[in-house]
């Protein structure tokens, strides 16, 4: 029988590779060389990257268009309130973050799921009769978009479906794919005011739907679901046996002449993963605090759904600990006139920017009733001369210098959405500029006749 020897040459225990010999009836063989293969680099992106798509990055990035040299640039593109400066957070909330930081008391690493105190006065703030909350019902992320992934990521496996609504957040098409999760689109209905269309969304459900992303108040429509419709939504759940994942992360941003309703607060029997966070409410995105409160009357998640979360956030060890400090002082001292000053602006905005562009010929925007945004129809057959959103807006760029998203990032055509978080001065000059710009081109019924035999 042969006897096999390792021989380790050279000091220590670390010695390379080739120096490890296989000795075999007296004849020394390299384990280096007796693999065959001659070394070389291959690294190579995993499939989890290759799958990942932000269609909202693939259409801007595309977009090479440079805009009007002799105009000052107007963004009404990007869905964060702090931007101009206008719009600032509360003192109250600064300052219990200062004092945080001065304490010392929160530089290390925190349970993952967050600290149970922050996730008692979480539980306390959003906790009400219709639905109750405890501690153990919150998982404190980093932002809400990390609460989002993860509630995906607890409730999908590879192969199963999503329903998403369209239009709709670009983040859950690109984290599901990104899982190898399919999509699928439900239709929201422009015409009554982004309420969605009930027989589509049951239509699409079948063995393999693992949940309903429900986003109230809506980006990117400013839409805010009525109680009526919201009890709707929740009954087709109900048949279905299908969990809600509620991206509610504008809560309570509504304004004044309409009321935010809790999705969880409407049911005893869906179970429900709702999203929320700092960002919007608050005015702090990059702080990146978020959460999933958990709603489960019947203990149809059970143990498991919460197992699978805790293990879920362990991968990054929880959000950032400083602003967690300060959490209980935000959620319950901020004033109250800091969101209703917040709300009045965001409003007047809305109001201002629906009524100048409701009076340029070929747009029909959609009037909004909460978060940042409202949805504008361009009626692309009195602008025969652009094939699609994507033209029509790079085009008010170049001329008008005003940046507006298409609706195209949003699985929407033809349509672009417009941020209502600038400042006064900035939304009416936009709305000038875009009425400029729709004057040049517009093209009555005959026009647009003659330039299609034109072409």
């Amino acid at each position: 029988m042969d006897s096999y020897l390792i021989q380790v040459n050279g000091p220590g225990d670390h010695a390379p590779l080739l120096d490890v010999h296989l000795k075999t009836n007296g004849n020394s063989m390299s384990l280096g060389k007796a693999k065959g293969r001659k070394p070389r680099w291959a690294v190579r992106a995993s499939e989890m990257s290759k799958k990942t798509f932000n269609p909202v990055r693939a259409i801007v990035d595309s977009m090479k268009v440079e805009p009007n040299p002799k105009k000052a640039m107007i963004s009404l593109s990007l869905g964060d309130p702090t931007v101009f400066g206008n719009l600032p957070t509360n003192d109250e909330v600064t300052r219990a973050v200062k004092e945080v930081l001065d304490s010392g008391r929160y530089n290390g690493y925190a349970p993952s799921v967050g600290y149970q105190s922050c996730r008692e006065a979480v539980a306390a703030y959003y906790n009400c009769p219709e639905a109750p909350l405890e501690a153990q019902d919150v998982i404190l992320t980093s932002g809400c978009s990390q609460a989002i992934e993860l509630a995906l990521a607890v409730l999908a496996n590879p192969g199963q479906n999503i329903l998403v609504p369209r239009p709709g957040f670009s983040l859950y098409k690109t984290l599901a794919l990104s899982m190898g999760i399919e999509v699928k689109l439900y239709n929201l209905l422009p015409e009554k005011s982004w309420e969605i269309d009930l027989k589509h969304l049951e239509s699409l459900v079948d063995e393999k739907t693992a949940c309903l992303i429900v986003n109230n108040p809506s980006n990117p429509c400013g839409s805010v679901f009525s109680k009526s419709h919201l009890q709707k939504i929740l009954a087709v759940a109900s048949r279905q046996c299908v969990p809600i994942l509620a991206d509610e992360i504008y809560g309570d941003m509504v304004f004044a002449d309409c009321k935010y309703e809790p999705i969880a607060t409407l049911s005893t029997n869906v179970p429900i993963l709702s999203c929320g966070g700092l960002a919007k409410r608050w005015l702090v995105p990059g702080w990146r605090m978020g959460w999933i409160l958990i709603h489960d009357r019947r203990d149809i998640f059970g143990n498991e759904i919460r197992d699978g979360l805790l293990r879920l956030s362990q991968r990054i060890l929880g959000p950032c600990t400083i602003v967690q400090g300060a959490l209980e002082r935000i959620l319950h001292q901020t004033p109250p006139e800091f969101y209703h000053n917040t709300l009045s602006i965001l409003k007047s905005n809305a109001d201002l920017c629906y009524a100048a562009l409701s009076a340029i010929p070929g747009l029909q925007p959609v009037r909004p009733a909460g978060a940042m945004y409202l949805m504008v129809e361009i009626e692309m057959e009195h602008f025969p001369e652009f094939e699609n959103d994507v033209e029509f807006t790079e085009r008010l760029i170049s001329e008008q210098s005003v940046f507006c998203l298409p609706a195209s990032c949003f699985e929407y055509p033809n349509f672009f959405r417009v941020v209502i978080t600038v400042p006064e001065e900035m939304i009416l000059e936009a709305c000038s500029r875009i009425q400029e710009f729709c004057e040049m081109h517009y093209q009555g019924a005959e026009g647009a006749q003659d330039l299609e035999c034109d072409k």
